[in-house]
């Protein structure tokens, strides 16, 4: 379990040294977690062993959160005095993400059925 544990903090080393490397505006984690995915993809799904980590990492995912938590309470000042331009934000983003997923979800699909509907 830990040698697969292992296996995800390399692909995030790799992701951020890429990203540090090149140069580019991209969250290394985010960029590890491509590299991953196309790990995941040269080899059929994960292995068994790396699914169980991935799988306890989720269960525990609200830990995660604690600094964001503690991150809140530490600056409640600017939550009172810019508050509804936060929550605003968020919800105008929220909305904005649910509605993009929509539209690639849509196009996806309809390229899937276009695909088939060719063969």
């Amino acid at each position: 379990m830990l040698a697969q544990f292992g296996l995800l903090m390399i692909f995030q080393f790799l992701g951020e040294a890429l990203v540090t490397l090149s140069g580019i505006p991209f969250p290394g984690p985010l960029c590890g977690m491509v590299l991953l995915l196309g790990y995941l993809f040269s080899r059929g799904g994960p292995p068994e062993e790396l699914a169980k980590v991935g799988t306890a990492l989720v269960d525990n995912l609200g830990l995660f959160f604690v600094p964001a938590g503690v991150g809140i309470i530490a600056y409640v000042h600017l939550l009172a005095q810019d508050g509804f331009a936060i929550a605003a934000a968020l919800v105008v983003s929220t909305i904005a993400a649910i509605l993009v997923t929509g539209v690639i979800a849509v196009k996806g699909v309809s390229a899937a059925t276009m695909s088939k509907g060719a063969a």
